[in-house]
């Protein structure tokens, strides 16, 4: 995103924290909105409750722990809510020990990228909403200001490093902050008259295997079909994606959903044409810089014709920072509009303060276009890009 329509500061954050987002987002509110759109749902699959992220930067966990509750309706399983909080934290703990290994020379707060769900998962496990909410500080939603100013205050003296020689304390004292402002990680726990570890919760009830999902994008710069670092700031651990072309990436998420598959979208949220207030997102024909203020106004009065999305554009957006990576949400379905149009069905993770009770509807434009990267089980892709994949 263009950071600087964010925050005053270049914050690191894979999605910025909740409530500076959508002040800089919702400038095209249109009350009627709503009621120029007609949407039928082609394919609805089974998702929870939409959650509230707060203030934090939290939405990959959030996106990604909604998509892994989803995994465990399509397995068969009765999803359970699991802790986002839970998950952030392991990240923090990792993510701290990162810093100060670099000398503070990496980015540091509150974001992450949807393989990181899945990792701390393989490393940790997870713990369910009741036993972890992660709320010891006095609100009940998330608000990490003031918890993360103090971590980074912390890494930062310890990096300067006054002493000449690191002792292992840090770490302790690290955790005891995200004690006190998340909670102190239970070892074991009783959950429906059972004991569990995070652990054994994860492979007993959970259930899901981590070495079957897979993260893809899309970049031109680099060779289609092998796997290459996801450049984006908040990719602290220095993953690879599989990179595939622009069109597979709709291709793929097409066949996910007609299979039963949902998946976890990382993208850029900040262009006028996404609009969180009214549920829909699109590429129209002209810049918002080009448009006409009549134009600007009409822009979600129904649909429109959209920009034709190549590769060139969608690289050249990654290369000069039209595209960043400020937003993770879940995909969870197909609809058409009024006119035929497909339409991605999209849970947030902002509430249910939009016209569409927390969902939005997505063209396959937007996501050609502003698709950072996507997360899903590997026999959710088409044979033949698999293949290609290896």
């Amino acid at each position: 995103m263009k950071r600087l329509l964010l925050l005053a500061g270049l914050l690191p954050y894979i999605c910025t924290a909740q409530d500076d987002l959508i002040k800089k987002i919702d400038g095209n509110k249109s009350d009627s909105a709503k009621k120029k759109f007609t949407f039928t749902h082609v394919i609805d699959l089974e998702n929870t409750a939409v959650k509230n992220q707060g203030s934090s930067g939290t939405c990959w966990s959030y996106s990604t722990n909604s998509f892994l509750e989803s995994e465990m309706a399509r397995l068969g399983k009765k999803p359970v809510d699991i802790a986002e909080i839970y998950t952030a934290r392991r990240v923090y703990e990792e993510k701290a020990d990162n810093y100060v290994r670099m000398h503070g020379a990496v980015s540091w707060g509150d974001g992450g990228s949807c393989h990181d769900v899945i990792n701390m998962y393989a490393r940790y496990g997870a713990i369910p909403q009741s036993v972890y909410s992660g709320l010891q500080y006095g609100t009940n939603k998330n608000k990490f200001g003031e918890m993360q100013s103090i971590l980074k205050g912390m890494l930062d003296a310890i990096v300067k490093n006054p002493n000449g020689k690191l002792t292992p304390n840090w770490k302790r004292a690290f955790n005891a902050v995200l004690d006190v402002y998340l909670g102190e990680v239970p070892s074991a726990f009783t959950w429906n008259g059972k004991q569990y570890t995070p652990q054994t919760f994860a492979q007993k009830v959970v259930g899901i295997n981590p070495e079957d999902y897979i993260e893809l994008s899309s970049f031109s710069s680099k060779p289609y079909y092998e796997q290459t670092t996801l450049m984006v700031p908040d990719n602290w651990s220095w993953e690879k994606v599989y990179n595939v072309k622009m069109n597979d990436l709709t291709a793929i998420i097409d066949n996910a959903l007609d299979k039963g598959y949902t998946v976890t979208w990382a993208t850029d949220v900040s262009e006028k044409y996404f609009s969180w207030k009214n549920g829909v997102a699109f590429v129209p024909e002209k810049e918002w810089d080009d448009m006409e203020e009549d134009e600007q106004k009409k822009l979600f009065n129904g649909p429109m014709p959209e920009r034709k999305i190549t590769a060139a554009m969608r690289q050249e957006a990654f290369d000069n920072y039209s595209t960043t990576d400020d937003h993770g949400m879940h995909i969870v379905g197909i609809a058409n509009d009024q006119q035929g149009k497909e339409y991605y069905i999209v849970k947030n993770s902002w509430g249910e303060k939009n016209d569409y009770k927390g969902y939005m509807y997505v063209t396959k434009a937007y996501v050609k276009y502003k698709t950072t990267a996507i997360l899903l089980h590997k026999s959710a892709i088409p044979s033949e890009i698999r293949s290609k994949l290896k």
